[in-house]
């Protein structure tokens, strides 16, 4: 489609020279709008963008999920005298 724009814009630009000129003023101005606009188009076609730059994205990581965290309760512990009574301490039991 470029390819085509272009070779239809040079190819208006030369039959645009070549035609006879006269000094009207109407004539000179259409003149210089006509090649303003067949530069527009011509720079148009020619400056097209660059293609964008190929990246590669990385190998994905595989990680093993983390283990489980351990599963802890409370509990009664062992009896224990403090001198007055028996008295049963809560401990912390993690499995």
């Amino acid at each position: 489609m470029g390819r085509i724009l272009m070779v239809c814009g040079v190819a208006a630009a030369i039959a645009c020279s070549t035609a006879p000129a006269s000094a009207r003023s109407g004539d000179v101005a259409a003149g210089l709008i006509g090649g303003l606009a067949v530069g527009t188009i011509l720079g148009a076609a020619i400056a097209q963008p660059p293609p964008p730059p190929v990246v590669y994205e990385p190998a994905p990581v595989y990680v093993a999920p983390p283990p489980p965290a351990p599963r802890c309760y409370w509990t009664r512990g062992e009896p224990v005298w403090d001198g007055y009574r028996w008295r049963h301490p809560r401990i912390q039991v993690c499995d």
